[in-house]
C-alpha cells in the first residue's frame, strides 16, 4: 500500500510550506561588474579568491539593492562610494538600514580612500572579517 503519510499529502500541500523563489537580476549584476569603477576593480584584486580570509562576491543582489562586495557567510557588505554618494547621503542611510535589518554589517569606503590608501582599507576589512569570524 505504501506510506499512509505520503498518501494523505497532496502536491499542493507540499509546495505550500516551501519558501517562494524569486529570480535574481543577474543581467543587472553582470552589467555592474562589467562597468566597475577603478576603486571597485582595485578592491576586488584584494577581496577575490579569499585573500581577506573570507569568500566575497561582486555586485550581488541583496533585497532591492546590489552590494558592491558581499560575504554571505559572515553577512558582511563592503561598499565603495564615489562622488554621487556625497550628494544624497540619505539614500545610503536607507540602504544601510535595510541591509542591517537583514543582519548584515556594512562597511563603506570612499573611492579616494580605496585608490590612495588601499592597504589601510584592506586591513580594516580583514579586521572586520576576523571580528565576525570570532563571533561564529
Amino acid at each position: 500500500m505504501g506510506n499512509p503519510n505520503l498518501a494523505a499529502t497532496t502536491p499542493h500541500d507540499q509546495n505550500h510550506n516551501m519558501p517562494e523563489w524569486t529570480p535574481r537580476n543577474t543581467t543587472r549584476a553582470r552589467t555592474l561588474r562589467r562597468e566597475a569603477t577603478p576603486a571597485e576593480r582595485t578592491l576586488w584584486e584584494h577581496l577575490s579568491r579569499g585573500q581577506c580570509g573570507a569568500k566575497f562576491s561582486r555586485q550581488m543582489p541583496l533585497g532591492p539593492y546590489f552590494a558592491d562586495f558581499l560575504c554571505r557567510s559572515l553577512r558582511l557588505v563592503v561598499e565603495c562610494d564615489g562622488f554621487s554618494h556625497d550628494l544624497e547621503p540619505e539614500k545610503d542611510a536607507r540602504r544601510d538600514g535595510s541591509m542591517q535589518a537583514e543582519g548584515y554589517t556594512v562597511l563603506r569606503f570612499a573611492n579616494e580612500d580605496v585608490l590612495h590608501n588601499t592597504e589601510g582599507v584592506v586591513q580594516m576589512i580583514r579586521q572586520e572579517v576576523e571580528r565576525l569570524k570570532s563571533k561564529t
